[in-house]
Order: C-alpha cells, then sequence, then structure tokens
C-alpha cells in the first residue's frame, strides 16, 4: 500500500522529531561547508541589518537655532520600530529559505545533544565554527556597505541612524544586555522551531514573520545582527569623511562611547551569552524537555 501522503503542518511533536533530526544533520557537515554557510547566513542578516536602517532612517525635519540637524520619520517610534522589524526578517527569511547556518538558530541543536545523538564536541565544534563564520559574513557586508557611501543617502540621515544604533548598543550596561539577548533568542528560536512544521516556502516565510518581527519592535539583541550593526556605525565614525559630519551637524566626539573594546565587551559578550540562554535553554531545553525526553529515558 502506498503511504499516506501529509499535506498538514506538522504538530508539535514531529516539529520536534524534526528539529533533532536537522540537529544532526547540521553537527555532522564538514567544517569548510560548515563555515561557508555561515559566512552566508552573517551577509544574509547583514541585509537584513541593511534594510531595516533604511527603512528607520528619517529626513531632515527642522534646523535647530544653534545649526543641529533634526532627522524625523514623522511617524511614531513604535511604527517605526514595527517597520524595522517587519523588513528585518529578510535576514532570517534568506537564511531558512536560501539555506545557511546561523549560529543563533543552531542554538536549537541541543535538542539532538540532549537526546544523546549529538556529542558535546559536535554541538561545540558547530557553534564555535558557526559563530566565527557568522562574524567574517557580517563583518565583510558591513565593509562593503561602507565603501558604497550609502550612509551619506537621505542627507546623510541613514548615515546618523547607524550612528545612533551602534552607539545605543554599546550603552547598554552588562545586566542589560544579557536580558535583551536572553529575550531575543527565544524569539529567534521560536521562528526557527515554526518552521519546523511547515511544508511550503510560503508556510516558512510567514513563520517568521512574526517572531522577527517582535524582537526588533522591542528593542532585543541579537548578536550576530549586532556583528552588523556595531562595525558599520564604527566604520562611519572612523572613516567618513568630513563633509558627511558637516552635512549632519555632528562630530565624531558625540560618538565617543562608539569604540571597538566597547563592542565586544559592553556588547558582543553579554548579548552571546544571553542568547545561548533564549535559544538553548529557553526554546530548545524546553521542547526537549516535553516531546524528547522520554526517547532518551528509554536508550538508558
Amino acid at each position: 500500500m502506498a503511504s499516506e501522503i501529509q499535506i498538514d503542518a506538522l504538530l508539535p511533536a514531529d516539529m520536534a522529531a524534526r528539529a533533532e533530526a536537522i540537529g544532526v544533520r547540521k553537527a555532522h557537515l564538514n567544517a569548510v561547508s560548515m563555515f561557508a554557510l555561515a559566512v552566508l547566513a552573517g551577509a544574509f542578516i547583514g541585509l537584513g541589518a541593511i534594510f531595516a536602517t533604511t527603512v528607520s532612517a528619517g529626513s531632515m525635519a527642522t534646523t535647530a537655532a544653534d545649526g543641529a540637524a533634526a532627522f524625523s520619520t514623522g511617524l511614531p517610534y513604535g511604527v517605526v520600530r514595527l517597520l524595522s522589524g517587519f523588513v528585518f526578517s529578510l535576514g532570517l527569511i534568506l537564511v531558512i529559505v536560501g539555506g545557511a547556518e546561523l549560529f543563533t538558530g543552531n542554538n536549537l541543536i541541543v535538542m539532538a545533544w540532549a537526546n544523546r545523538k549529538v556529542s558535546t564536541r559536535l554541538l561545540l565544534k558547530n557553534w564555535v565554527i558557526v559563530y566565527l563564520g557568522n562574524f567574517v559574513g557580517s563583518l565583510a557586508t558591513a565593509v562593503l556597505m561602507f565603501l558604497t557611501a550609502q550612509y551619506k543617502f537621505g542627507n546623510g540621515a541613514i548615515g546618523i541612524t547607524a550612528l545612533g544604533t551602534a552607539n545605543a548598543k554599546v550603552g547598554l550596561d552588562f545586566v542589560q544586555a544579557l536580558a535583551l539577548g536572553i529575550m531575543c533568542n527565544a524569539l529567534v528560536c521560536l521562528a526557527v522551531w515554526l518552521t519546523f512544521s511547515a511544508r511550503t516556502t510560503t508556510d516558512r516565510i510567514l513563520a517568521i514573520i512574526p517572531p522577527i518581527t517582535a524582537f526588533v519592535a522591542a528593542g532585543f539583541e541579537h548578536s550576530i545582527a549586532n556583528m552588523y550593526f556595531i562595525p558599520i556605525g564604527l566604520f562611519i565614525k572612523d572613516g567618513a569623511p568630513e563633509s558627511f559630519w558637516t552635512m549632519i551637524h555632528k562630530t565624531t566626539a558625540d560618538y565617543a562611547n562608539l569604540t571597538w573594546d566597547k563592542f565586544f565587551i559592553n556588547n558582543l559578550l553579554p548579548v552571546t551569552i544571553g542568547n545561548i540562554i533564549g535559544g538553548a535553554v529557553m526554546v530548545g531545553a524546553v521542547y526537549w524537555f516535553i516531546y524528547l525526553r522520554h526517547q532518551r529515558a528509554a536508550t538508558k
């Protein structure tokens, strides 16, 4: 008898089985392919960040008496954040549909690890290689975007948005950045988790958009996205010509807090730790406990 064809979306128990199988496959990728796919993912998330920065940039609305330029979108803060989050979803859509290896999403490999289908060595190998590849892809995208001088578009509106975003991110204290990282990757991994139910590309895209829009709109912190958002701000600060600063009525002194040291210590370190807690523990471990732990118990 021919096997029954299923066209309905998978239910959570089947999603857990798919998550485990995907985790095993990801953990056993050869290192070269894993790294190349991770570079792609870093670039894809960078593309989402470029889109979000462009959409959230304002226009020069007024000029104050002291000569300082005022940029505004003319929209309420929440609406701007909503639009930014919606377009940022492009990044994870490219990762999931196009095929790439993203560190934050790969936190879900813990489901296969907890069920003893993946060793600790393979889990950590994947996380380290993918994290480094994501960094290379994101940073290369930031370098290329700086060379485009897109930050000058809109009379410098995109540049001042990029600078403001980067400066705010390095200004977070450790605990705040950690907590924002936890909340962020809980939503990112929930978006990935929802795609495990999908039967079609349309299903995957529609599953991704709401959680990703939510994390960006709420101002949560994503380590890989920040590998683009903060370096592009640093590149603008260190390399933009004097004409750009004159155009936006700012100087590099206005962004004295924006440094490479603070990028790594104030933001990337706590956000990465938070992302692991939010993704591996709050999503991966919880769904493993609910749907897969009995399989591990049966193997003892």
